[in-house]
């Protein structure tokens, strides 16, 4: 179960912002904004998947039409990019459902369709309810945020036990937790710790947030690492076919989830 949640924090205002639109920019939005209300509502909102049922192939395509600022280094599609992902999975020949997450590990980002600014689906993940690590990406943004306002939630544990497990943790609000809902009932825990904290680098990267680790998430670490080279340095000039490619993507996709997901 996850922890009682403290007394509400005031909203912030973002009025006047002269930041350009860079993945800073969108740190430092999402770094403000970024409150336990904030996730408790966004969690309210998405993770009943009351956006309809879609294949994963017309997510992908749905997706084609974001332009990802937290990503500038790439001028492919997103479907081409989760290709790029999945195929050196393949090519390394990692489990099949190790190509799966490839393939799916960002498309939650659809969010941003349904109206989510990129600053709230985007970017490097974190705990909220509890103190901030400073090995969160621009951590002099959290300066900004409400919930600095609220003693229990800047205390080591805040509104968590020790080594409660990353599980019943609320996260940052993002493309990670929401992808994970979609597909949790279908793969395995390894997949799922894949998918909801790629982004999560204070933990996977720096090693902070040990203290509210348990047995299983030390365990699922390996697995986390193993997979997030694939997803920074898999990117390249060369686009698949994705043509060639759906054959094999079509009998992936049947081995592990239904013919549509709930969105």
């Amino acid at each position: 179960m996850k922890a009682a949640i403290g007394k509400a924090s005031p909203k912030p205002s973002f009025a006047n912002t002269t930041l350009r639109r860079t993945p800073a920019w969108l740190s430092s939005i999402a770094s403000t904004i970024r409150t336990v209300d904030y996730v408790l509502g966004k969690e309210k909102e998405y993770f009943g998947l009351k956006k309809g049922k879609k294949t994963v192939w017309e997510a992908a395509e749905f997706l084609n039409t974001l332009v990802d600022d937290s990503d500038p280094d790439t001028d492919l599609t997103q479907t081409e990019h989760l290709l790029q992902t999945s195929e050196a999975l393949r090519r390394d020949g990692q489990p099949r459902w190790m190509v799966l997450v490839g393939f799916l590990h960002d498309l939650g980002k659809c969010l941003c369709l349904y109206g989510e600014p990129q600053w709230a689906v985007v970017g490097d993940t974190f705990p909220v309810g509890c103190a901030w690590s400073d090995q969160i990406v621009y951590p002099e943004y959290f300066q900004n945020n409400p919930d600095r306002n609220v003693p229990e939630y800047q205390t080591k544990y805040g509104i968590y036990e020790p080594n409660c497990g990353l599980e019943n943790v609320h996260m940052s609000f993002g493309h990670d937790g929401y992808i994970n809902e979609v597909v949790k009932p279908y793969l395995p825990d390894e997949a799922l710790y894949m998918l909801r904290f790629h982004s999560f680098y204070p933990w996977h990267r720096h090693g902070a947030y040990t203290h509210l680790m348990n047995d299983k998430d030390a365990v699922m670490l390996e697995w986390v690492k193993k997979f997030n080279p694939y997803d920074l340095y898999s990117k390249g000039h060369s686009k698949p076919n994705v043509q060639e490619l759906k054959p094999y993507y079509d009998d992936l996709f049947a081995e592990f989830l239904p013919e549509k997901l709930d969105w």
